[in-house]
């Protein structure tokens, strides 16, 4: 059940994304262009899942996933230098490509050398993350 059911709203979820525009990186990247010809519209997309999640984690307090298990924890707010560092990479890479995570997976459905490329340095960016990690703490806690 809980297979059937990842598959489903992972089908869902790429099918928005395609339908929004967010797997078209000119979209995107015209969304990002606030000093330039700027596009408003994926404004609405970006709402259109921020506020129905809104409510989505208010009904989850006391209640348990159908399939079993715990809903998760709301996080802690931190700001540290992970964080920052990771949002600016993270930003960085969605402004050259004009593509995050969930679009490029999404994207590779229709084809594109691009997409395949962003793929596979996202994953090398994963598989790197925690040694750097790891370095930047160590230089930022000499013992």
């Amino acid at each position: 059940m809980r297979i059937l059911i990842s598959i489903l709203a992972g089908s869902l979820f790429g099918t928005g994304l395609l339908i929004s525009g967010m797997t078209d990186t000119t979209k995107v990247l015209g969304w990002l262009d606030v000093f330039g010809n700027w596009d408003p519209t994926l404004a609405f997309v970006m709402g259109g899942a921020i506020i129905p999640m809104l409510f989505a984690w208010r009904l989850t307090t006391n209640r348990q996933p159908l399939t079993g298990g715990h809903f998760p924890p709301k996080s802690a707010p931190e700001m540290n230098r992970r964080l920052i560092l990771g949002s600016t990479l993270f930003g960085m890479g969605w402004g050259l490509a004009g593509l995050c995570p969930g679009p490029a997976l999404a994207s590779l459905s229709y084809g594109g050398i691009g997409g395949v490329i962003f793929l596979i340095s996202m994953i090398a960016g994963m598989v790197a993350a925690p040694s750097v990690g790891a370095q930047l703490d160590r230089s930022a806690n000499p013992a």
